[in-house]
């Protein structure tokens, strides 16, 4: 058997490993300390906002972001349904309801038209909507113009979810600096990792004093033991931050490697009736985190069930794209404004290798096997 090729491995090298030893050997392993300090100051520095809190996850970060704006039980936020279960299980943290909307076909983020749709309805009835928290689907900005021109209208803030999109763009804007403040996740399989790691980034002083509090247990300054409110351990340590800080500083070369893989992929499915590449139009400004197609069986002839069981067979990973949240059993009783387009992404979508730590030979060999998998059909 081949061995595994995976979707999106973590990309480390020499770089990184003298960075976790330089801070092993410093003594600073704990939850604190100098490259915590500077990893925060480097990527808020990057995306373009004032201040930024290193955590140990993109949920954490959404978690805390979310009590920073005052959510909490019985409020609504609305958030999109395609999306990766953290976002709403965040949500779920804090008490409140999500309601999901809809996306757009082209891109799987959320459709600004059903956000509209979803406020109205929920003022009309009288309903506290507390926030809105659109994601960035695969890499791909939502149309923050379009969304947070409306959140204003209504009065809502927005927390945006940038797990997925650190180095992307909107409008010249870097993403993770939209909203009232944004989450960044730097889980393993992202566009760069800590291992496990996220962070908050927010230009307002308030949310991110709020934020680094709680994330301490929310521990009062003084001396002894004092808290005066539950907090939470979701401290980032030192290690990480440090191997954060080395993969940032190569991000745009991870980038550039993931955009040469959706070339690829380009030509290869140029000539191929049926199959588009998800979110490609415009794709100057896509971090390309990962790529994925679009296929329509009555015109390919294939599902992309198809492709992936073929993929499967050379030990090739693959994966549809997320399952919406409305869908899923533990949160379908959550209310909504549903069209349709997620569930046909979902159904017709298939996610494929696009990290940059894959070698030429690596990328040979999926290129060979979905050639292989188009010349039978």
């Amino acid at each position: 058997m081949n061995e595994r090729i995976h979707m999106s491995s973590p990309d480390v090298g020499v770089r990184e490993e003298e960075a976790v030893l330089g801070a092993m050997r410093s003594g600073w392993i704990a939850p604190l300390g100098p490259d915590v300090d500077a990893f925060e100051q480097e990527l808020a520095e990057r995306v373009g906002v004032a201040h930024a809190v290193a955590l140990s996850s993109g949920t954490a970060a959404l978690h805390l972001g979310l009590l920073a704006l005052g959510v909490g039980r019985g409020d609504i936020v609305v958030t999109s349904t395609m999306t990766f279960a953290a976002t709403t299980n965040a949500i779920v943290y804090t008490g409140a309801e999500p309601f999901f909307v809809d996306a757009e076909v082209t891109t799987g983020n959320m459709d600004p038209a059903l956000l509209r749709k979803a406020l109205e309805s929920l003022q009309s009835a009288g309903e506290k909507v507390a926030a809105i928290v659109p994601v960035d689907l695969l890499g791909k900005t939502i149309d923050y113009t379009s969304i947070l021109a409306i959140a204003e209208e209504f009065g809502v803030p927005v927390l945006s979810d940038a797990a997925e999109s650190l180095g992307a763009t909107h409008a010249g804007r870097a993403a993770g600096s939209f909203g009232r403040a944004s989450a960044v996740s730097f889980n393993g399989n992202k566009i760069m990792t800590t291992s496990g790691g996220g962070m908050l980034l927010t230009d307002d002083a308030d949310i991110a004093q709020r934020t680094r509090y709680l994330a301490t247990q929310a521990r009062q300054p003084v001396v002894h033991y004092e808290h005066t409110d539950v907090g939470y351990n979701y401290r980032m340590s030192n290690l990480l931050a440090a191997l954060g800080r080395a993969q940032l500083s190569r991000l745009d070369e991870m980038i550039g490697r993931r955009r040469e893989m959706r070339q690829l992929y380009k030509d290869l499915f140029a000539a191929v009736d049926g199959v588009e590449i998800f979110g490609a139009a415009g794709d100057e400004s896509d971090n390309v985190w990962l790529t994925s197609i679009v296929v329509d069986e009555e015109v390919s002839g294939w599902a992309s069930a198809d492709l992936a069981a073929a993929l499967a067979a050379q030990n090739i990973e693959s994966r549809p794209l997320w399952k919406p949240m409305h869908l899923q059993p533990v949160f379908a009783h959550h209310r909504g404004v549903i069209s349709g387009a997620s569930e046909a992404l979902f159904a017709r979508g298939l996610t494929l290798p696009s990290g940059s730590a894959l070698v030429p030979a690596q990328r040979e060999r999926v290129t060979d096997a979905i050639d292989e998998f188009l010349r039978a059909r």
